[in-house]
């Protein structure tokens, strides 16, 4: 072998190493992984919960039939407007996502007839009492666990009294508020 062979064979190992080379580079450009987020999650710190555990038992709510008492249907047909996207309120009214909610304060629970309700709300049986509905929307999912309800729930007490006057007013035979 003469040395223009030598020099050939070289050049195309080096030709050929110079591409791979080249083609990790672009690749790595081209196709850069993406970081992924940061591992595992934060637990949530007790500290804000204790502290706001204290300030509620510093700040004690008003019973609920005192609440009814100063509640204000106009203001709960209003806040009713959150549940019309799935809930209907007149009588006859039909099912949407949820069912027609006429009549149900003091009704039987999954009352709607041709309605789908969840297992969880089916098993829980009996009667809707003020006390009941108020637990209810304010954490469907944590009064009821398993509820098909996506509904995140009323915070506000007071606006929670309003709805369930309007709602009490949707009847034929309005139940009777409980006495303070």
């Amino acid at each position: 072998m003469d040395s223009f062979e030598v020099n050939k064979i070289a050049g195309a190992v080096l030709a050929v190493l110079l591409f791979a080379m080249g083609a990790n580079v672009l690749s790595s450009i081209l196709f850069a992984p993406k970081k992924a987020g940061q591992m595992g999650y934060a637990l949530p710190e007790p500290e804000p919960q204790a502290a706001a555990a204290g300030a509620q038992a510093a700040a004690p709510a008003e019973p609920l039939p005192v609440l009814l008492a100063k509640a204000d249907p106009a203001k709960g047909q209003a806040a009713a407007k959150k549940c019309q996207s799935c809930h209907t309120f007149e009588k006859g009214g039909a099912n949407k996502v949820g069912p027609n909610l006429y009549g149900v304060v003091a009704g039987p629970k999954a009352h709607a007839q041709g309605f789908n309700y969840s297992a969880a709300l089916k098993g829980k049986g009996g009667e809707w009492s003020f006390d009941e509905l108020d637990k209810f929307i304010h954490n469907p999912k944590g009064y009821i666990p398993g509820t098909i309800m996506a509904f995140a729930g009323v915070p506000s007490p007071n606006e929670r009294a309003d709805l369930l006057a309007y709602m009490r007013t949707q009847a034929d035979n309005p139940a009777p508020l409980p006495t303070p």
